[in-house]
């Protein structure tokens, strides 16, 4: 079925010799890539009856029974190029979870500066589950260095990049949400603003062409809400938990245009006058029902 859908789409596809299980018979042993883009099952469970438990993919934790996220992951990480990156889906309870060797595998994702950004989208996107997800990109390197299509991508070692995306989108109907392009625009334009360097003259192919827009877009900047560039340390503080609300923190302003701090001040004072507008109300109907011979 995958063949076919490869083929009536003209699509180039080598699924391997055979059909068989990717953890226990690769059939793609030495593949090396430079981008990996995946969608695996969610939260897979029995997944490595026939696995070696010291299968040296497993290289940052034997991932559990229960779930194979992190199986997904590390074995995609096993086929990258040392300068590869991959983009996994996943669901969001792999960002936090800390149960059976979860927690350690991605402890030691984060500190082998393996993880790049994080993206947390809304739910409602998938016709076959609710369950909301996330967006891993991981690379082999965060180094300086000019990239495949050619643009300088500055020096982000020891930096992650959060985005919170779950505001994003519309619903396409009753029950499935779906990105504009100009939502899908946002993300990825704040991902490659923030992977630049400041002094990147321009993405260009071969011939001298500018390829991309990618060069126009402004020096990157947090925006509180919505994307924020942590350093180690502080995800460190938050004990290696990658969900990007613990990050971004809240929009500066709502939807009104009116600053929190400013609205939230103006609530306090409103609440404040009808807290002292009960008060007086309260005295006044104890006053009337005493005079009818009730006492408080």
């Amino acid at each position: 079925m995958a063949a076919m859908n490869m083929a009536i789409r003209g699509l180039d596809y080598d699924f391997g010799k055979e059909p068989a299980s990717t953890y226990t018979h690769d059939q793609h042993p030495d593949l090396r890539a430079d981008f990996i883009m995946a969608n695996p099952p969610f939260n897979m469970k029995e997944w490595d009856t026939g696995v070696d438990d010291n299968d040296p993919r497993w290289k940052y934790g034997k991932p559990p029974s229960g779930n194979a996220n992190f199986a997904w992951l590390q074995h995609m990480l096993s086929h990258l190029a040392p300068n590869g990156s991959q983009a996994l889906l996943l669901a969001n309870g792999s960002m936090s979870s800390t149960t059976n060797n979860e927690g350690e595998i991605r402890k030691n994702l984060v500190t082998n500066d393996l993880v790049e950004c994080m993206v947390a989208l809304p739910g409602q996107l998938f016709t076959n589950t609710q369950i909301p997800a996330s967006i891993w990109f991981l690379t082999n390197n965060k180094g300086a260095r000019t990239d495949k299509a050619g643009r300088q991508l500055r020096d982000r070692k020891g930096e992650v990049l959060f985005i919170d995306a779950r505001n994003l989108g519309y619903m396409k109907d009753r029950v499935l949400r779906d990105f504009t392009m100009e939502d899908i625009a946002k993300v990825a334009d704040v991902f490659h603003a923030w992977k630049m360097a400041a002094t990147d003259g321009g993405n260009v192919d071969n011939a001298g062409a500018v390829i991309d827009r990618v060069h126009h877009l402004p020096p990157y900047q947090d925006q509180a809400g919505f994307c924020m560039s942590a350093d180690l340390a502080l995800i460190e503080k938050h004990d290696f938990v990658l969900t990007p609300g613990r990050y971004v923190g809240a929009a500066d302003e709502e939807e009104d245009g009116i600053p929190f701090a400013e609205k939230m001040a103006t609530l306090t004072e409103k609440l404040g006058e009808q807290f002292a507008e009960s008060a007086k109300l309260e005295a006044k109907i104890k006053k009337n029902l005493a005079g009818l011979g009730y006492e408080f």
